[in-house]
Formats: C-alpha cells, sequence, structure tokens
C-alpha cells in the first residue's frame, strides 16, 4: 500500500486576500476554518470533515470591498493543495460519485481527477445571500475548486426548498465523491492512455 503522507501547505498571498493552512488528505477531519465569513466557513468546514481531511486554513481578506475575493481564493487555495497532495494520480481511484441528503435537500456529486477541469455546478440558490456570503459565490467556490484541482466536477441539487439545505448537501455530496476519488487503491495510474492532466477532451 502507498504511505507516503498525502498532504500540502496552504500559502496563498495576492493583493486581495493572504491565505494560510495545511491539508491532509488521510486525516480525521480535524477541521479549522476561519475565512472571515461564517457560512463560508460552515461549508467548507462541512467539505474537509466528511471527505476525511485535516484542514488548517486562515484567510485575510477584502471584505470591505465584498466577499468574492475571499470566497473565490479559500476555494483556489484548497484546490491548488488538493492537487499537490495526490500527486501525480497514481494509485487513486479516480472517479467518486455520492449523494447526500440534508432534510429534504437531495444532492449528487459526481467527480473524475482526470487533470482537465470542468465545472458543471446546478445549485439552484434562489436567495441573494446565505450568512453574508452571496449565493453566486457559492457556486463560484466550486467552479473555482474544480480549477484548481484540475477535476471533472458535477453537482446538482436535485431538490430542495431551503437555499441553507441545498447548499450544504451540495457541499457534503461532494465531500464524499472526493472521499472515493482520492481513495487509495494500489492500481497504478488509471488512465487508459497512462496519463492524466491533458487538456479537455483529449482522452480517457
Amino acid at each position: 500500500m502507498t504511505t507516503a503522507p498525502r498532504n500540502a501547505v496552504i500559502d496563498r498571498t495576492t493583493r486581495e486576500t493572504r491565505i494560510r493552512g495545511s491539508l491532509e488528505l488521510d486525516g480525521a477531519g480535524r477541521v479549522r476554518v476561519d475565512s472571515g465569513i461564517g457560512f463560508l466557513d460552515h461549508m467548507l468546514t462541512a467539505l474537509a470533515f466528511h471527505a476525511g481531511w485535516d484542514l488548517e486554513l486562515e484567510c485575510h481578506g477584502d471584505l470591505e470591498v465584498d466577499d468574492h475575493h475571499t470566497a473565490e481564493d479559500c476555494s483556489l487555495a484548497v484546490g491548488e493543495a488538493l492537487d499537490r497532495a495526490i500527486g501525480d494520480r497514481a494509485g487513486i481511484a479516480r472517479f467518486g460519485a455520492a449523494h447526500a441528503p440534508l432534510d429534504e435537500a437531495l444532492a449528487r456529486t459526481v467527480i473524475d481527477l482526470s487533470g482537465r477541469p470542468w465545472p458543471e455546478i446546478h445549485l439552484g440558490l434562489n436567495r441573494e445571500t446565505l450568512g453574508g456570503l452571496a449565493c453566486e459565490n457559492i457556486t463560484h467556490v466550486f467552479v473555482s475548486l474544480a480549477m484548481a484541482a484540475r477535476c471533472a466536477l458535477h453537482v446538482d441539487v436535485l431538490r430542495g426548498a431551503n437555499d441553507h439545505h441545498r447548499a450544504e448537501a451540495a457541499f457534503k455530496a461532494t465531500a464524499l465523491a472526493l472521499r472515493q476519488a482520492t481513495a487509495i487503491t494500489d492500481e497504478g495510474l488509471r488512465s487508459t492512455k497512462g496519463s492524466l492532466g491533458g487538456a479537455s477532451g483529449t482522452g480517457p
């Protein structure tokens, strides 16, 4: 079995945000997130916990402008850390699919850690904001995660009347799918062409 630690340091600085932390894929769900946006913290905590990660993330962003840069950059930082932690992607399951309910809401996520980013995110949120986070930026969090982690990420909320429940179910379904896709199989590189990470649409 693969025994090398699968972790990455999170260190991202721009003129808009400063983000520090760490990611351990084979963790125990120990999570501490402080982005300055309560609902974003709640969602990233759910993502990391249910994926089985240990995640430390602290962000100082330009919240005096709005929530966009902080939400985007936190997701990019987590996605970049995930990309580094899984390395060349050999020996992992690569694919993951999961449903997650939260009361009346039901979400489905299907993921391919192909190295080719492609986000398809359909949350169907109706409110403008949830806990200080614009609902359009919740979608953007998933898009940014897919781009930075270089994966095909399909997230669909199938039903639900409460937008908090819809969003949280989506993050939990994504967490469960990521847990599957990053699972160690020691079956080599799961690609018929012998490599992962090319341009979109170049092969399986």
